[in-house]
């Protein structure tokens, strides 16, 4: 079993952060502290994310890897209707919507420039495949379809059953990233059709992580930029916790699940 437990971010202006992703997208706080802020789901839940403040955080270069977007896995297509309509009326500017044939998603950035991404899936029989491996594709989404879906939904918490779905990076080397993530997250590729991506996941899932050159990154993840600060993963048959950088210096965490 494997599943993205935690993302830290460190964020320019904690207030300014704390506030979007509590009013705007839904997350719960459950722990603050000087400099620090801890998010779940909704209240009572596990932390699924963390905003650090580092006013002095330089912003990385366009050229260097790093996050792509970190993908939120609502539990139905009603949930993700109903969320995109608080979102929108709570004033998110979104990047895009797709349909992308294993999932419906919904794209935007924080307020740093971390992209995101809301998502539901479809069930697993119905994933595309194509020659042994799944089809993932980028189709226009049914935005409206999917607000009357979302009309249905019963008035919970807006992130109510939501979790970390799969963490998408930016990397400099397709292949090199693809062999360490393997190797160290127990994970298979599902996926190497689409132009300059690579997709990969455990349990027969569709991807638990997403790695593209897209705009041909050239450098490493500076370690003390805003952005991406920590992604924590939780794995079974693990004897003890550990640390670790990927090939781009992201930093890594795996905890037993």
């Amino acid at each position: 079993m494997l599943e993205l437990r935690h993302l830290q971010l460190r964020v320019g202006d904690l207030a300014r952060s704390t506030d979007f992703y509590a009013r705007q997208l839904g997350f719960a706080p459950v722990r603050e502290r000087p400099g620090r802020t801890e998010f779940a789901a909704e209240a009572g839940g596990p932390a699924l994310l963390t905003l650090v403040e580092d006013r002095t955080a330089p912003v990385a270069p366009t050229d260097a890897a790093g996050l792509f977007h970190g993908a939120v896995l609502l539990p139905s297509r009603a949930a993700l209707g109903r969320w995109l309509r608080l979102a929108a009326d709570a004033g998110v500017e979104f990047d895009g919507f797709s349909d992308h044939g294993v999932s419906e998603a919904i794209y935007l950035t924080d307020p740093d420039g971390n992209g995101l991404e809301f998502y539901a899936d479809r069930p697993p029989a119905a994933w595309p495949r194509r020659d042994g491996e799944l089809a993932m594709s980028t189709l226009p989404l049914d935005v409206p379809a999917l607000l009357a879906e979302g009309a249905k939904a019963p008035p919970v918490p807006p992130l109510a059953g939501a979790r970390w779905g799969h963490l998408h990076l930016r990397v400099t080397d397709l292949e090199r990233s693809d062999a360490f993530y393997q190797s160290a997250l127990g994970l298979a590729v599902t996926q190497r059709s689409y132009p300059g991506a690579r997709f990969l996941a455990a349990d027969g899932y569709h991807h638990h992580l997403g790695l593209n050159t897209w705009g041909r990154p050239r450098q490493s993840w500076p370690a003390t930029a805003l952005g991406l600060a920590e992604a924590t993963f939780a794995r079974s048959g693990l004897a003890a916790e550990s640390r670790m950088l990927d090939p781009d210096g992201i930093a890594l965490r795996l905890v037993a699940a």
